[in-house]
């Protein structure tokens, strides 16, 4: 009687997490998530490791939450995984603002921002996806 339940957003091979309330600005963001798009998912923990970068430890999370999702929700090897695909987008901005000379007021804008990352089985003995 109840509801059928929902389709599964992703192939049976993918998991992916989102990352909310980022707060830093999606351009900004969208530089750490180039640095590892397409990799092994153990290179890009160690790049988000030593990345210097403040936003690079909230990304490392979101990964790792992707990791675990396809491990114990969809029974996938970690050891095969790369990151498909990671996308950014824009959240919220809070406006502030500064008084400025000859009563002027300058606004300040705090962006926040929004991770998700997609991870995908690939067989490693042909590159394909299993």
């Amino acid at each position: 009687m109840g509801k059928d339940n929902n389709p599964r957003r992703v192939a049976d091979n993918e998991a992916m997490a989102k990352l909310r309330m980022l707060r830093t600005s999606p351009q900004k963001l969208n530089l750490v998530a180039a640095l590892i798009r397409g990799k092994k998912v153990d290179k890009a923990l160690n790049d988000l490791t030593f990345s210097r970068k403040r936003i690079a430890e909230d990304v490392k999370k979101c990964l790792q939450s992707a990791i675990a999702n396809a491990e114990n929700n969809h029974g996938l090897d970690v050891d095969e995984l790369v990151v498909a695909e990671a996308w950014v987008g824009k959240n919220l901005i809070l406006k502030r603002g500064r008084p400025r000379a000859r009563g002027r007021f300058g606004r300040i804008h705090k962006p926040f921002s929004e991770i998700t990352i997609k991870v995908r089985q690939v067989d490693e003995m042909t590159g394909e996806q299993a």
